[in-house]
């Protein structure tokens, strides 16, 4: 992983704080959706998975060009090791 984070959180007020962090969750539907930076520029979002799901699913947001970004649907199967191709950017 790389560099941290920041993160605006806009309060009922209006105001808005900031803060750096080397990963974040959003509670939503009950599971955390966590947030973090991955390398190359990418922003990985990955779902918490429960003890009834077979597989996982993590997203990889990708800077092409200005205004555009790759978006990314991985689905790992939960328990087993990943097989890192040659365009895998995650850690083996």
């Amino acid at each position: 992983m790389c560099d941290d984070v920041s993160v605006i959180i806009e309060n009922g007020d209006g105001s808005e704080e900031q803060l750096d962090c080397r990963r974040l969750a959003i509670l939503w539907q009950g599971r955390e959706l966590w947030i973090q930076a991955g390398d190359n520029g990418q922003l990985m979002i990955g779902v918490e998975d429960g003890p009834d799901d077979l597989e996982y699913a993590d997203l990889l947001l990708r800077p092409l060009a200005s205004n555009l970004v790759s978006l990314q649907l991985e689905f790992e199967p939960r328990g087993e090791e990943q097989e890192h191709g040659p365009d895998c950017d995650h850690e083996p």
